[in-house]
């Protein structure tokens, strides 16, 4: 497999799994560095190109409130799960949970179809 190919199936992979990690990270206020450094120090790194749309979309579809307010002497806009959002972290997060359980087992089976 080339590096392009891996590069792309690494992306795909990551895509669904960033907005699990967004709306997990932001059943605590956070604006768009904090969320950022948060999510880098639990070893997810996302850059600014990617982030700060998905936050906007995510708040655009209703599931993230959002309000400025004046920190450290600029004004932020501070970021929340909504009601919907917390809903849909639940949903996402048993689905998540169903498919990591059964993944498990394939990714450790060798291939004379053994669990290792």
């Amino acid at each position: 497999m080339t590096t392009s190919q891996l590069d792309k199936m690494r992306l795909e992979l990551r895509r669904g799994v960033l907005v699990l990690a967004v709306l997990a990270s932001l059943k605590q206020r956070h604006y768009g560095y904090s969320l950022r450094k948060q999510l880098q120090d639990r070893g997810i790194d996302i850059d600014e190109g990617t982030l700060y749309p998905l936050v906007r979309r995510l708040a655009d579809q209703g599931l993230l409130d959002s309000e400025w307010q004046q920190a450290e002497g600029r004004e932020r806009r501070y970021y929340l799960l909504s009601d919907q959002g917390k809903e849909l972290l639940a949903q996402l997060t048993d689905e998540w949970l169903q498919l990591n359980s059964a993944l498990g087992p394939l990714l450790t089976q060798d291939q004379s179809g053994e669990t290792e």
